[in-house]
């Protein structure tokens, strides 16, 4: 594996005269001859050059695949734009299933890294930032792993996972009941945002193994759960649950749905007491809702969205048709939208020194579930005014070619690195056009022969 790249320095907005733009530009332009600039094709896959539209691919195949060549940064006589970075777009990435299958990179997700990172025909870089419903780690961890799998350096200012919206609620409730993750990682993670008292289930399973009869603690869950009959407390009783967050997937689904079902029936969130109404219980949130996820095997897995459902629908099966109401996070939710809108305009200001910028015109998000990624890419774009969101949806992940997905992205693509230069050449398009535009209304006056004095580089045209 290559070297992590360094921190890039802040760019500072270059000015350079219309008409050396124009002779740049007009260069670059020459390379997309073969695209429609009058349309944006988004009923049609593009195909990156060398590359073929794959199908979903398991953990073996994809370590056994080359990566698929790109196209290459400069062309034979054309002359190489300087560095500069996109201020009017950007890019939001899914990572299971559009980056990362199984632990392993998907082949072209390193390319695609590559081009957003300047190795591309217009000599760009474009500001991104990665947002996904998984979680069970801390964000620094996870960056780690994301930038090692993918050979460039990812920063926890770039990255968003299901549970860091949660981090708000760490002020509001007394004694949480985390649920989810490896070991003790979630409860870890869970005191990191401020959460004062991090019950987990094998807490409750230490102090009652008759809670869930057919789990036993190993040795080593016995030793890191702590002792809740300890202090003062005699009996779990005493013990007042004030909410129940569930950070990642449950380790054991029967346990974890006993213990939250019991707390859910519960006296006001007691531990060991049975409502007689069964709407006395705390709130309960998951870090999101999906039900499948894309994984090492060639069949799509069950998520946190299945174990969700079933909460809600064992609770109406015993307690005499009750309804509950869980909360969620992460995709399709909105609010999980606007967080990675303001995490994307702090990074582009901070990485790209893009700090007087407004947000950029466009985001392109890149998924592959249409009822989460889809679903909540195509609400922020119809709710948004000032910026559009455009969905974009991989082969590579959860979504089965041939089928009619639920939610219809913009563009339907085969893997990343086609929606990356789908997106790429998209707005470059959009640039052509504008140029064109602005030169036919010169000359329309007569005044070809002059130079505009405004602001422009090779983002600055829409």
């Amino acid at each position: 594996m290559s070297s992590l790249a360094p921190s890039r320095p802040g760019l500072q907005r270059r000015q350079i005269s219309s008409s050396s733009f124009a002779d740049a530009f007009e260069s670059a332009r020459s390379n997309l001859a073969k695209f429609d600039h009058n349309s944006d094709d988004d009923d049609d896959d593009i195909v990156s050059p060398g590359l073929s539209l794959a199908d979903s691919l398991t953990e073996e195949e994809s370590a056994d695949t080359p990566p698929s060549p790109i196209t290459p940064a400069t062309h034979p006589g054309t002359p190489r734009l300087d560095p500069d970075v996109a201020d009017d777009f950007a890019f939001a990435f899914d990572i299971d299933g559009v980056l990362i299958r199984g632990g392993q990179p998907i082949p072209e997700a390193i390319e695609a890294m590559k081009v957003l990172n300047g190795e591309n025909e217009f000599g760009i870089s474009v500001p991104y930032i990665f947002l996904t419903n998984g979680g069970g780690k801390f964000e620094t961890e996870r960056c780690r792993d994301l930038s090692r799998q993918l050979e460039i350096e990812v920063s926890p200012g770039q990255f968003i996972c299901g549970h860091t919206p949660m981090k708000q609620y760490a002020s509001h409730y007394n004694n949480v009941l985390v649920v989810g993750g490896e070991g003790e990682k979630c409860r870890n993670v869970a005191e990191s945002y401020g959460f004062r008292n991090v019950i987990t289930p094998g807490d409750i399973l230490k102090a009652n193994a008759a809670t869930a009869p057919f789990r036993k603690l190993t040795d080593s869950e016995l030793n890191s759960s702590r002792d809740l009959l300890e202090g003062g407390t005699k009996k779990l009783s005493d013990i007042v649950i004030d909410a129940v967050f569930v950070f990642a997937d449950s380790r054991d689904w029967a346990s974890d749905l006993q213990i939250i079902l019991d707390i859910a029936q519960s006296k006001g969130g007691r531990l060991e007491t049975r409502s007689e109404t069964f709407e006395e219980g705390p709130p309960i949130y998951f870090s999101h809702s999906d039900v499948l996820w894309s994984a090492a095997h060639e069949h799509v897995r069950l998520g946190m969205g299945a174990l969700r459902r079933i909460v809600e629908t064992v609770f109406a099966e015993t307690s005499g048709g009750k309804q509950l109401k869980t909360h969620a996070f992460g995709k399709p939710q909105l609010s999980t939208f606007q967080f990675a809108t303001r995490l994307l305009q702090q990074w582009r200001a901070e990485h790209h020194g893009l700090v007087e910028s407004a947000p950029p015109r466009t985001v392109y998000f890149v998924g592959d579930t249409p009822e989460s990624d889809i679903c909540g890419t195509n609400l922020m774009d119809e709710k948004t005014r000032d910026s559009e969101w455009y969905s974009i949806l991989v082969k590579t992940g959860v979504y089965q070619e041939g089928t009619v997905p639920k939610h219809m992205p913009r563009k339907l693509v085969g893997n990343v690195l086609d929606a990356v230069n789908h997106g790429i050449q998209r707005e470059m398009a959009r640039r052509s056009r504008a140029l064109d535009t602005t030169s036919a209304g010169a000359l329309s006056h007569g005044l070809s022969h002059l130079t505009p004095n405004f602001d422009l580089d090779i983002d600055d045209q829409s």
